[in-house]
């Protein structure tokens, strides 16, 4: 059973060889990796050239022109080259356990759809485990909206034929939240899936990671968690698989926790961030919440201090 691994990378020559290392320790040895390059510009060509010419299970691949940039592009683009029974979505900087690709296709039975197994958080630098994922939930799409539970890019295997009949895969328009908005939708699908408690993966913490653009409050970034979240909201209205509240309640949270940081560290977005908030706050007839956000954001504006009145 052929299953084809899908990496995009940007300018990770100093990382992707330690991910392609990985992926030939597998013990499952029916694979092909496709890596496509989104027009990096460190030496990740040079790298790519070295796997490919030891073993021709690698691909290496260029970003056309006319394709937008950004890793969704990249995956929805290897997905059209690959030829597997099976697709593993994969990053550029993780590192696959020896017997991932086996357990996983050994866990499909009849019908399965989706193999998803756990992964490690883990410092690379320091050598240990931080801590691992929930994957597991008896209300699976309500917790994955508010992240009770995650799956990320790389923890699910997926069948190539239950991918085909989706109208879309990566939403190229999203930078944030690609692979939450990416499992949602396939899980709106319900599909039926398989579990495997055990860590197979090690997800590679990194302050530069895209994931902590949020934390450093990248407007871009925070402005695509938000589009991606609303996307998700006006689904819900329509597929009713979760309640709309669940997620509005959080979106609510999540622009007081961005308030607030932007407060703190006197950024000039908290205007927009205060705007955003206060109108969904009217828009979910939360007065209490209304008033007491534009309290203690003109106390903090005159006293410097007062900010955990947003909690």
């Amino acid at each position: 059973m052929l299953i084809s691994i899908i990496i995009p990378t940007y300018n990770r020559a100093h990382l992707i060889g330690e991910t392609l290392d990985s992926i030939l320790t597998q013990t499952h040895s029916n694979w092909e990796c496709i890596v496509v390059d989104d027009s990096s510009t460190d030496a990740t060509a040079e790298v790519m050239r070295e796997y490919v010419k030891k073993d021709n299970r690698f691909q290496y691949h260029q970003r056309p022109d006319n394709k937008k940039k950004g890793p969704n592009s990249c995956r929805n683009y290897g997905f059209e080259m690959s030829n597997g029974e099976y697709i593993k979505w994969f990053d550029s900087d993780d590192v696959m356990l020896p017997y991932l690709l086996e357990k996983q296709v050994l866990s499909f039975a009849k019908n399965v759809e989706m193999s998803v197994c756990k992964l490690s958080y883990f410092d690379f630098e320091k050598r240990i485990s931080i801590r691992e994922n929930i994957i597991f939930s008896k209300n699976l799409i309500e917790d994955y909206l508010i992240g009770n539970v995650t799956f990320y890019i790389s923890g699910p295997l997926w069948q190539r034929i239950f991918l085909k009949k989706q109208k879309q895969l990566f939403d190229e328009s999203l930078t944030n939240l690609d692979d939450w908005d990416f499992n949602l939708r396939m899980f709106y699908q319900k599909p039926n899936i398989t579990y495997s408690n055990e860590v197979l993966i090690l997800y590679r913490v990194q302050a530069d990671s895209l994931s902590q653009e949020i934390n450093k409050l990248t407007f871009n970034e925070i402005q695509s968690e938000f589009e991606a979240r609303r996307k998700h909201l006006k689904l819900l209205k329509i597929n009713r698989l979760a309640s709309p509240s669940i997620l509005q309640n959080y979106i609510k949270d999540r622009y007081k926790f961005i308030l607030r940081e932007a407060m703190i560290i006197k950024d000039k977005k908290k205007y927009y961030y205060l705007k955003m908030l206060v109108i969904l706050q009217l828009k979910m007839f939360d007065f209490r919440g209304f008033f007491k956000t534009i309290y203690g954001f003109t106390v903090f504006s005159l006293f410097n201090k007062g900010y955990k009145l947003l909690k």
